[in-house]
């Protein structure tokens, strides 16, 4: 994954974290749910992207 994309990712993903933070203070369990499933399958895809660049790449070799 080039430096760019993981910064973007990162950077989305601790915003999501965030949010799941921000909805557990607020009392709001349904946000809270809600951000803890988009930021899960966020983060899954970010392993999947990660893993099909490095075999492409390891193809390209």
């Amino acid at each position: 994954m080039n430096k760019g994309l993981a910064l973007l990712w990162a950077v989305v993903g601790t915003a999501l974290l965030a949010a799941i933070s921000y909805g557990m203070a607020t009392g709001s369990t349904g946000m809270a749910v809600l951000f803890s499933v988009i930021s899960f399958f966020f983060i899954g895809a970010g392993f999947i992207v990660k893993a099909k660049q490095r075999k492409r790449s390891e193809q390209q070799e």
